[in-house]
């Protein structure tokens, strides 16, 4: 399945997301609220069920969501608990 971003399903999903994170990027160190994406932490193509669960997203800045493409292994378990954090709150 190819990603459409203006399906509204997608849409308002990224929208809880961005405001479950306070429009903040989550990596650890880094507070831009500029140029905010929000990054699969389980991969779109790898994880099709979790393609829309806001537990399986998290905010990211450009450069940062840059950095950890093709490494969500090295920050699947971090984002998982930050997310949950995020929801938690």
């Amino acid at each position: 399945m190819r990603r459409n971003y203006d399906d509204p399903v997608y849409k308002e999903v990224r929208r809880r997301v961005l405001k479950r994170d306070k429009r903040c990027c989550q990596m650890p160190g880094c507070v831009t609220k500029k140029r905010l994406q929000v990054h699969h932490i389980r991969p779109w193509s790898a994880a099709s069920s979790l393609r829309f669960d806001t537990y399986n997203l998290i905010t990211l800045c450009r450069s940062c969501h840059e950095s950890v493409t093709g490494q969500e292994h090295i920050y699947e378990s971090l984002f998982l608990q930050i997310a949950y954090d995020n929801e938690s709150n």
